[in-house]
């Protein structure tokens, strides 16, 4: 069996949404606008502090497939206002979100409990506007979401090899402009975080046998496992390498856009800044390349996110551990990508149809357990009752 990122094809069922004249058909299913056919078509849960759980009707996986957004669409109207990562949501409802999430993936993982049979993975990404406001695929949402998704081992093994030189699969490995310069540095400054149940890992323990994926990040091992995540300490923790990782993107693009920049203001590890990355000769050389191409090379310099986009995720790797990464994200990717898959997914509600039945239920499962421990009431749609 060749390893190499894998294309598989996901059947959706056609949305019964026109889309205005003048809007391309993203910019519209990523508007506020379409969040009412998300809530009352595909809406699963909701609570009182705004987290909106929900069937992806554009899904990655048919086996099983949910999302959460913070829904700040009528509270924070002001869409560049809006909490769009981990680190910018209040005490008080990340600690739903983190429930939230610990029990959809111990669900996830009693479900589908065989390593060498499904893929389990949760994570989210960067949502903030960071690309050029004139490139396709701009996301005009804003709202902190995340993705919790099951694939099928067998249906990856059968599936048609992903095109390597794939754009949405270049943002780690060789390709990465992390990986490609500042490789030793990025490890050494994510190894000054305080971490306890994190514990680093090489890849061979990361990466899937299967795809070959993910290429060359920092990961690091859940210890003990799932029930670790009931654990307050570990969602700290978690926020600690996304915190390291702002910083360090931060830290870099700011030397790139201005010469010999101070530390950027509000870091979280000023003193790590100042001693490990503005004293390192390849974190200040490579940001000397970068910022000498963009001057050259207008392209170059439009195609550049200046503010920090991630991709960080909680997936089991093949012996059956749980494995956290973080990598930059590149755009247009989908989250699955770090993990070698690619998804096409295509209009076809006869063939979405027969997969229907026991995603809702599974969907449905995992609805009642967030109902009975108090993060929320079930939504009536016309697919399924409250």
């Amino acid at each position: 069996m060749q390893a190499g990122p894998r294309q598989i094809t996901t059947p959706f069922r056609p949305i019964p949404l026109e889309v205005p004249e003048g809007m391309a058909a993203n910019e519209f299913f990523n508007s506020t606008e379409n969040l009412n056919d998300l809530i009352h078509n595909n809406g699963l849960l909701e609570n009182p502090e705004g987290l909106l759980l929900y069937r992806k009707a554009l899904g990655h996986s048919n086996e099983f497939d949910t999302s959460i957004i913070y829904n700040t669409s009528r509270s924070i109207l002001n869409p560049l206002g809006r909490p769009v990562r981990r680190t910018q949501v209040p005490d008080h409802v990340k600690r739903d979100w983190n429930r939230m999430n610990q029990i959809i993936i111990e669900y996830m993982l009693q479900k589908f409990p065989d390593p060498a049979e499904h893929i389990v993975l949760a994570g989210e990404a960067s949502l903030d506007a960071t690309w050029p406001l004139t490139s396709p695929g701009v996301p005009s949402i804003r709202m902190l979401h995340n993705h919790f998704i099951v694939f099928d081992k067998n249906a990856l093994i059968a599936a048609d090899l992903a095109d390597p030189a794939n754009p949405n699969l270049t943002d780690g490995g060789q390709h990465s402009l992390f990986q490609s310069y500042m490789h030793d540095v990025y490890r050494v400054f994510l190894s000054e975080l305080d971490l306890e149940i994190l514990k680093p890992v090489n890849s061979n323990e990361s990466m899937f046998e299967l795809t070959g994926y993910p290429q060359g990040l920092p990961s690091w091992k859940i210890q003990g496992g799932a029930e670790a995540l009931k654990n307050i300490r570990f969602w700290e923790e978690y926020d600690e390498i996304l915190k390291g990782f702002i910083d360090f993107y931060r830290a870099f693009f700011s030397q790139v856009s201005s010469r010999n920049s101070p530390v950027p203001k509000d870091s979280y590890f000023p003193d790590q800044i100042e001693s490990i990355l503005l004293f390192n000769n390849d974190f200040m050389g490579a940001a000397k390349k970068v910022r000498e191409q963009c001057i050259h090379d207008p392209k170059y310099s439009n195609s550049i996110r200046w503010q920090p986009a991630f991709k960080q995720l909680i997936y089991r790797n093949d012996q059956g551990d749980l494995i956290v990464t973080i990598s930059q994200n590149s755009i247009g990717n989908a989250i699955t990508e770090l993990l070698g898959v690619v998804v096409k997914r295509t209009a076809d509600a006869e063939a979405y149809e027969k997969y229907e039945p026991a995603l809702i239920e599974r969907l449905l499962e995992v609805r009642n357990r967030l109902v009975e421990a108090d993060l929320g009431q079930g939504i009536a749609t016309q697919y399924w009752q409250a």
